[in-house]
């Protein structure tokens, strides 16, 4: 097999256009989001998960108020169910998009896939068995989003395994993209939060999360997301013009800078200590 450059050798089938410049682009930006997700991914099992053996779940509630209630078993066991494959999606799915693990390792790449799609089914069955067993704290509103997205990720997830089984491989390329940007979902959630709670100084946003930015974030961490990849998915070996061609690159290099900028608040002011303390736990 010859050589490719690294940002051939990242990104999703069929990619954008032949155009180095949009390859390099969209390798940047999948390099910045894999370093964001995984660190958010990293964070998980070090804050959450590591309260449980230590005994203080009640730190879950820090961020989101009513996450954890004693006593109420299986709400906790499935939102643990929920933050634990989380992580792991957040870790594996951009490994999931590198192409030359796809060419050189393909049962690298099957085997992934498979602990990729149960970890997802299990992440979307637990939210959504935490919302039917107790509710968000943000009411009707957010269990419809949450159990929507919830929903969403069991039938991509399924649809997945589905098409890989089958050898229908346009299929399944196509609804692993999707899988994937509904897995981001949880990462991008508190990346606009945190962004939009600087910038707007908390407009919309309440602390029993009934505030009207707070109801458009129920959805809005995840259908933007699927749109996206709509809109690639049909736009897939077609010729791009010079302006759209520019355009596109102006939009993915901005994006892998708010990536980086995110990435570098939330580690610096947020997961960055929780990580840490991890780590020097283990040892």
């Amino acid at each position: 097999m010859g050589a490719t450059s690294p940002a051939a050798r990242i990104g999703p089938p069929g990619g954008l256009a032949a155009s180095p410049g949009l390859r390099w682009s969209a390798a940047g930006l999948v390099a910045a989001s894999w370093v964001s997700a995984a660190s958010f991914g990293l964070y998980i099992l070090a804050f959450y998960l590591g309260a449980i053996p230590a005994g203080h779940m009640e730190l879950w509630n820090q961020n989101l108020p009513g996450l954890y209630a004693k006593g109420d078993t299986v709400s906790w066991l499935a939102m643990a169910a929920h933050l634990a494959t989380g992580a792991v999606i957040l870790l594996l799915g951009p490994v999931q998009l590198i192409g030359a693990i796809r060419c050189r390792w393909p049962r690298v790449h099957r085997y992934l896939g498979r602990v990729y799609v149960f970890t997802s089914g299990v992440a979307g069955l637990g939210g959504l068995g935490f919302i039917v067993s107790k509710g968000t704290i943000g009411g009707s509103v957010m269990n419809a989003g949450f159990g929507l997205y919830g929903a969403l990720m069991v039938w991509a997830a399924v649809a997945t395994y589905r098409y890989a089984r089958a050898r229908r491989f346009d299929e399944h390329c196509a609804w692993a993209l999707r899988l994937f940007a509904l897995a981001i979902g949880s990462w991008l959630y508190r990346m606009d939060y945190g962004f939009w709670l600087i910038a707007a100084h908390r407009i919309g946003h309440t602390s029993n999360f009934h505030g009207p930015f707070d109801m458009v974030m129920c959805f809005f961490f995840y259908l933007p997301n699927l749109a996206l990849v709509e809109l690639f998915l049909r736009s897939r070996g077609k010729a791009l013009r010079p302006a759209l061609r520019l355009s596109t690159g102006v939009l993915l290099n901005a994006a892998t800078a708010f990536v980086a900028v995110g990435t570098y608040y939330f580690l610096r002011y947020y997961w960055g200590a929780s990580i840490l303390h991890g780590l020097l736990g283990m040892g």
